[in-house]
């Protein structure tokens, strides 16, 4: 199993930061400034912490400063580092990056979103939900309250994932999704075919639909809760602010 990390977008929201650095790079430690960890940082990091030895990054947007910090990612995270490339990162929207990873996918994966600050506690989490079939593990927070911008989760013990969109209710959701997932290598096929099915019918499209394919098709996506723990997807500058406080703690 291996790390992947979706750092191809722009985060435009999060300019000045995102005029010259893909969001995945903008410095989330207290200062703000060049130098401090990122949230590839924090993310490789966990990877190390669990004991992966390799990872790949799906970059795009102002790629080259990934690149260009490829050789100290390395050193400082123990970890070899691929790199795949979506052409499409400022036109389309993550269902079609994660499906130029699904070669990666064949791997065994665990999947983290390049602009979620959260601690390793949420890896380990997917690491002890592994076996009895589960090919597929979404990370859920079961205790944030939910408005109408999270991406929502409706899961049970029995049947697993039932439906998952950000256009719900917030009171029907069992939790949100944090962007952390654990993908088998024996579901990479499956996957795949969904996420072009999805990217295909419309490129703006998240990847979470492609999950949603999945379900509608008769596969079974688990869940595990994270618990109660710190964590934020970096958006805009508010988010921001609330990753820098987070990662301080990590």
């Amino acid at each position: 199993m291996i790390g992947l990390v979706l750092a191809a977008g722009a985060g435009r929201r999060l300019r000045p930061y995102t005029d010259t650095l893909p969001k995945a790079l903008v410095p989330v430690g207290p200062a703000g400034i060049e130098g401090e960890p990122t949230v590839l940082d924090l993310t490789l990091g966990n990877f190390a912490e669990i004991g992966l030895t390799e990872a790949a990054i799906v970059v795009g947007y102002r790629k080259e400063a990934v690149y260009e910090r490829r050789a100290a990612l390395e050193k400082k995270y123990g970890l070899k580092l691929t790199f795949v490339e979506n052409d499409k990162a400022e036109e389309w929207n993550n269902a079609y990056s994660l499906w130029c990873a699904r070669d990666v996918l064949k791997e065994g994966v665990i999947l983290a979103n390049g602009d979620t600050v959260h601690p390793v506690s949420v890896e380990r989490t997917l690491l002890a939900a592994r076996g009895e079939g589960r090919r597929i593990i979404l990370a859920l927070d079961t205790v944030k309250r939910l408005a109408d911008e999270e991406m929502k989760v409706v899961a049970d013990p029995e049947h697993g994932v039932r439906k998952i969109t950000k256009l719900m209710d917030p009171a029907e959701a069992t939790g949100e999704y944090i962007g952390v997932t654990l993908i088998e290598g024996d579901a990479a096929a499956d996957l795949a075919d969904a996420l072009k099915t999805v990217w295909e019918s419309d490129p703006q499209q998240f990847y979470e639909h492609g999950y949603q394919e999945l379900v509608n098709r008769g596969f079974r996506i688990d869940t595990a809760p994270i618990g109660e723990v710190a964590w934020v997807e970096i958006d805009d500058h508010d988010d921001l602010a609330r990753g820098r406080e987070i990662a301080c703690q990590y």
